[in-house]
């Protein structure tokens, strides 16, 4: 059965920041937990910090800009989107290792709705989650008339990156990986692909 007829998305809220932390830590490829790592006090664990981060109403990685999606009461997966209306100021080669290419990337995503983070727990992939997901993500966008919606993967992610492309989103630039012991990907290109919205 397909699972977009038993499925729903809907607005994420603060019930939800346990399920977000560890489903952007998918998304991220172990890259939050590591950098949640380095903000730890004795009795916390990285996805404590998680959790904190995602209870704030403001910020990129907020509840208030996931939508969940949800079968039998289950939450299953989670796309996390916003309009970026200007650069970010950091300085790429300041930034860690991991995250700098993303950063590089976003300065180049402005006026576009972003997709931060689109992940699916293990055993619902494979299913259209993250097709029905990416679509919902766009009828928000379109609400907020937003003209573009844009993305980052890891080029050598080619499951995604196949995905992405299916639902119209094209590669228009990609920056070097910084390699790190935290990530998969040591090698290769970080792509980043912009959707042209029509209404």
């Amino acid at each position: 059965m397909n699972v977009r007829s038993r499925s729903i998305v809907r607005r994420a809220n603060e019930s939800d920041v346990t399920c977000l932390a560890k489903l952007i830590d998918i998304a991220g490829e172990g890259i939050p937990n590591w950098l949640w790592s380095n903000h730890c006090t004795q009795d916390q664990t990285p996805l404590d910090i998680g959790i904190e981060r995602a209870k704030r109403s403001t910020g990129g990685f907020s509840y208030t800009n996931a939508l969940i999606a949800e079968q039998n009461g289950t939450s299953i997966g989670m796309v996390l989107s916003y309009p970026i209306t200007e650069a970010p100021e950091d300085d790429p080669d300041d930034l860690p290792a991991p995250i700098a290419p993303f950063v590089a990337l976003e300065k180049l995503s402005v006026d576009t709705w972003y997709v931060n983070a689109l992940a699916v727990f293990a055993g619902y992939r494979s299913l259209g989650t993250g097709t029905l997901l990416l679509n919902a993500a766009e009828k928000v966008a379109l609400k907020n008339d937003s003209k573009a919606m844009s993305i980052q993967v890891f080029g050598q992610n080619t499951g995604a990156v196949q995905l992405y492309k299916r639902l119209g989103f094209e590669v228009t630039s990609k920056t070097p990986v910084r390699s790190h012991p935290c990530q998969p990907y040591y090698t290769g290109d970080v792509l980043l692909l912009i959707k042209q919205l029509n209404r």
